[in-house]
């Protein structure tokens, strides 16, 4: 067996644009391919909702696909994410640490064991929440860092209460 090319985040950095997603895991790289429509629309319609209340109530920043510096050789870029006002850090460079809130949607080719050792990583850093959404199943997995697990469905509302009071979204728009 091949031993694995451990990259630095410096290397990572460097990387060349080949129109494909990156994250650097314990400095192992990881190609995505691009996502399909549904990803998009989901994470469109989810970090639009997210950033319009943000905005409204001066709570901070939310991002799509930028990367955050979980640990000296991770990093992981979520779908959307969302930082505090107080956190905000240079917007030039990787966010060294983790975000308030990162969203991860699943793809029809993820694996779930990367997927959990995400959450795992968020988490970890210090992410207060991780809304994991299941378009083709119509699900949305609210992680916390107490190890808690919460299902929605298409009829449920996702909330965020201690990070973004008074947010409430009906499930059904990002699900369909």
């Amino acid at each position: 067996m091949t031993p694995k090319t451990l990259l630095s985040v410096e290397e990572f950095a460097a990387l060349p644009d080949d129109g494909m997603k990156h994250e650097l895991n314990e400095g192992e790289l990881i190609v995505m391919p691009p996502p399909k429509p549904r990803h998009g629309d989901c994470q469109l319609t989810l970090g639009s909702a997210l950033r319009e209340f943000v905005v409204s109530h001066g709570l901070g920043k939310v991002y799509t696909e930028s990367d955050y510096r979980l640990t000296p050789h991770t990093v992981r870029g979520p779908d959307v994410s969302f930082v505090r006002t107080s956190r905000l850090q240079d917007p030039d460079e990787y966010f060294d640490g983790a975000p308030d809130l990162a969203v991860e949607i699943v793809s029809p080719g993820d694996d779930a064991s990367d997927l959990r050792e995400k959450i795992k990583q968020y988490l970890n850093a210090g992410t207060s929440v991780v809304w994991v959404v299941y378009p083709r199943s119509r699900q949305i997995e609210i992680h916390t860092p107490d190890k808690t697990i919460r299902s929605l469905g298409v009829e449920d509302t996702l909330e965020a209460t201690e990070l973004l009071p008074s947010f409430q979204l009906p499930a059904r728009a990002i699900l369909g």
